[in-house]
């Protein structure tokens, strides 16, 4: 079991086993906001308020494993008391004194809190507008994200949970994410092709694969100098951009209808990715001032 997975559980165990989802949502960032250094869990806005993808990805493997009951809630199999023990000394006194001080908080008064002390967590919320004052609503609506004019930005997922990477997606109004992987797969949570689209679609922005772009997985297997991933993008480019030019034209193309596009691999640095060279193709063909940006 990972510790992420213990502190989840030893939380939901210290609030008495049983959870409606959205309070235990909120305490979950609460909790790993206040008192851990580094979260246990990473949290998007979303239809009310901090969400975590991968809490829910957890809960499907810990009621796979008998941890969990199999319902829309948060509940505990059975009655034992084992998770607490399963930490440190200091963390089990952490979601003690959590639990003393937030536990009771619970429903809209909960959400209000949250909403209040973390406005960006608001932004997408369906009720923020009725829970908040005028004046607490309008600290949200300053973080919304919708921007005007375009943008085309690069993005990797390396080092990042799929959380982090979508906030970046969202803070800078990405509407369509161009996966230009030749084989969109990974064991990390979120970012295979399947489950990184049906989150995307979650918080409304749009996913597109082109594989064409992308760069055969055998080309990468003995990179080790800077020299070497140079010599894999100057074939790149002789090869695939040269062969590739209708690819080219249709993510061009896609990015003059919706305006605020990313395109996304695996690397964090953008000029140790092939991505780059695709940014680069694209500046080319623009017929107007054109602007990269990698986030």
């Amino acid at each position: 079991m990972f510790h992420r997975q213990k502190v989840l559980l030893s939380l939901l165990e210290a609030f008495g086993g049983e959870l409606p989802s959205t309070d235990f949502q909120k305490y979950l960032f609460l909790y790993t906001r206040l008192c851990e250094k580094e979260h246990s869990y990473e949290f998007v806005p979303y239809k009310f308020g901090c969400f975590s993808f991968q809490s829910y990805g957890d809960k499907s493997k810990l009621i796979e494993h008998g941890y969990l009951e199999n319902q829309s809630d948060w509940k505990l199999a059975g009655s034992s008391n084992v998770f607490s023990n399963q930490l440190k000394k200091g963390e089990r006194e952490k979601i003690e004194f959590f639990v003393s001080k937030y536990g009771n908080l619970k429903g809209r008064n909960l959400l209000r809190h949250v909403y209040k002390g973390y406005p960006y967590y608001a932004i997408n919320s369906l009720i923020a507008q009725e829970i908040l004052s005028d004046v607490e609503y309008s600290e949200v609506k300053k973080l919304n994200p919708t921007r005007r004019g375009y943008l085309f930005a690069t993005i990797g997922y390396e080092g990042n949970t799929v959380e982090q990477y979508i906030n970046k997606l969202i803070k800078n109004d990405v509407r369509i994410l161009i996966d230009v992987r030749k084989n969109p797969l990974s064991r990390k949570y979120g970012f295979s092709k399947r489950k990184l689209s049906e989150l995307l679609s979650k918080v409304g922005i749009d996913y597109q694969h082109i594989p064409e772009l992308g760069i055969i997985p055998d080309k990468r297997k003995t990179l080790s100098t800077a020299s070497d991933y140079q010599a894999l993008f100057d074939d790149y480019e002789e090869t695939v951009l040269i062969s590739q030019k209708a690819s080219l034209i249709k993510l061009y193309e896609t990015y003059l209808a919706n305006k605020r596009v990313a395109i996304t691999c695996f690397e964090q640095c953008h000029t140790m990715c092939h991505r780059h060279k695709v940014a680069n193709a694209i500046e080319d063909i623009a017929e107007d001032e054109f602007k990269i940006i990698h986030i």
